[in-house]
């Protein structure tokens, strides 16, 4: 399997390149708008073809380039089948694998960041989007987020995977990359060791985080699976104008 992580500064996004290489398909998991010209350079120079791309939620925090991609390559998107839009071509659900090449995407439901929020396993890696940070985890206090819901997530599926599990999470502000079941269930400061879930949902309720900056343009542009809304004012156009270069993970 090829595997990419790739990084997109303004909003501290990793996104995630995975192509089989007999077949040569390929798929992009959180794709970023602004990185559509770097992420096709890369999978051209490849020799893929990109068949899908797929998202982890709803993102509050940049606009996904799924209808960019598929305009420009006829990939299909995916979206979880909680989202509840009618754009994408396919719904992730759990249980219903995602099958690209020899590659074998297990779609796992992991509420609580968002309440549509699913993380991806790829045989002996997981992308946690949100869910799972690297000593750490997403906000739960927007679109429908819950703290207990995402106690269970973590604690019951996702600290269930195997302790040598890789763990790509969607985005980190530390320069960090790869994490492990193992590393997060012994350390995570907010949800490893014995935390209970009445210590977490304290420690969530005291965030005390300033309201996301581009909620209110990214999420109605992202249910339309990747618009940049007409209206976007001039100090957040970054976020909708494509990069000639970019950091790679």
């Amino acid at each position: 399997m090829i595997f990419r992580q790739l990084y997109e500064e303004l909003s501290s996004t990793y996104t995630y390149l995975l192509a089989c290489e007999d077949s040569r398909e390929a798929v992009l998991i959180d794709p970023v708008y602004p990185t559509v010209e770097r992420d096709l350079h890369i999978i051209n120079s490849l020799g893929l073809k990109l068949v899908y791309s797929l998202d982890t939620h709803i993102h509050a925090d940049h606009i996904t380039s799924a209808r960019r991609l598929k305009e420009l390559t006829g990939s299909q998107i995916v979206y979880p089948v909680t989202s509840q839009c009618d754009c994408p071509d396919v719904r992730a659900e759990e249980g219903k694998a995602i099958v690209v090449g020899s590659i074998t995407i297990d779609p796992i439901y992991t509420p609580g960041h968002t309440d549509d929020h699913y993380a991806y396993k790829i045989g002996n890696k997981v992308l946690t989007g949100d869910a799972l940070l690297i000593d750490g985890c997403g906000r739960t206090d927007f679109q429908n987020g819950s703290a207990e819901d995402l106690y269970k997530t973590v604690r019951e599926k996702l600290f269930s995977l195997p302790d040598e599990t890789l763990v790509y999470p969607a985005h980190d502000y530390n320069h960090r990359h790869v994490s492990s079941i193992a590393q997060e269930k012994e350390r995570n400061p907010r949800l490893g060791g014995n935390t209970n879930i009445e210590e977490f949902k304290k420690t969530m309720a005291n965030l005390n985080l300033d309201y996301p900056k581009f909620i209110d343009h990214a999420v109605p542009g992202n249910r339309l699976c990747g618009v940049c809304p007409k209206d976007l004012p001039d100090k957040y156009d970054q976020y909708c104008q494509e990069m000639s270069a970019s950091p790679q993970g």
